[in-house]
């Protein structure tokens, strides 16, 4: 049993609750795990995987990083979306607020708090998750998946692991950055091959123009050495949200790549536990 952080709860006493379906989106099911923190006092934050949006699963972080963040005292709900290139975008971002709608709306059956709720997202999973937390409001982007319409999709508190902040910087490419960068996930999400129209659709959706003084707390964490999305996304994100008055701490990890195992360590772990917990308590 591997005793975590002085917080006196073992990762062995982590309850998981799989495959638990929110929402059903043309014949198919939607469905998030919830690891289950033995902390009474335990807040509710939503996980979002990373992927490039055309693959993952709720399930690939569980043990590394889902498990230890709920044995520091954090409720890990971890949900599935729609990949590209079968969704198009804004679908994945319906779903990942309809999960949040749903957990409000059960939020007494599953004996969740679920007044203050926080997003967590990983590579592609932090753009999706930190634009749902800057588009409170937008009935464009809010969609019905799942319904629980009465339900609210807000987040008060954002967690950014080394994500994208402006799909249109990303997307423009070079001759040369295209050869050695060959893959284009803002084409697969985005649904479209032409740069033009890519650079003009993924404008409107860059975190930097939907930020405000409203937005919620976010921590910002990027690697230093990550050479898939680099760390000026992440930099930019927080300049953006410190200039509009809004809440933001950023933290570069030296020596670390994308998804470096770094980010899956005891002190970066516990830290992001312990800042989730002063925010959503």
């Amino acid at each position: 049993m591997s005793q975590q952080g002085g917080l006196g709860v073992a990762e062995d006493d982590v309850v998981v609750e799989r495959d638990l379906v929110y929402a059903s989106v043309d014949g198919a099911e939607l469905g998030l795990d919830i690891y289950r923190s033995a902390r009474p006092d335990a807040p509710v934050v939503v996980y979002a995987h990373g992927g490039g949006w055309i693959h993952g699963d709720k399930a690939e972080d569980g043990a590394k990083r889902l498990a230890p963040i709920a044995a520091y005292g954090v409720t890990v709900v971890s949900v599935n979306y729609r990949l590209a290139p079968h969704a198009v975008f804004p679908q994945q971002l319906h779903d990942l607020k309809g999960a949040v709608r749903w957990l409000r709306a059960n939020a007494s059956q599953l004996r969740l708090p679920t007044q203050r709720v926080g997003i967590w997202g990983s590579s592609a999973g932090a753009y999706l998750g930190s634009l749902l937390a800057l588009t409170e409001g937008d009935s464009a982007l809010e969609g019905a998946v799942g319904g629980n319409l009465d339900q609210s999709s807000a987040v008060q508190a954002v967690v950014h692991w080394f994500g994208a902040a402006d799909l249109a910087s990303s997307a423009a490419r070079s001759e040369l950055e295209a050869r050695l960068i060959p893959f284009r996930f803002e084409a697969d999400l985005l649904g479209t091959s032409d740069p033009a129209e890519l650079i003009e659709r993924a404008r409107g959706f860059s975190l930097l123009s939907r930020v405000s003084p409203q937005a919620p707390p976010f921590l910002i964490a990027h690697g230093d050495r990550d050479r898939i999305v680099l760390s000026s996304e992440s930099l930019s994100l927080h300049q953006a949200l410190t200039h509009a008055g809004a809440r933001s701490r950023f933290e570069l990890l030296a020596n670390a790549g994308h998804e470096d195992t770094k980010f899956d360590s005891a002190p970066t772990l516990a830290t992001t536990a312990a800042w989730l917990r002063t925010i959503l308590l």
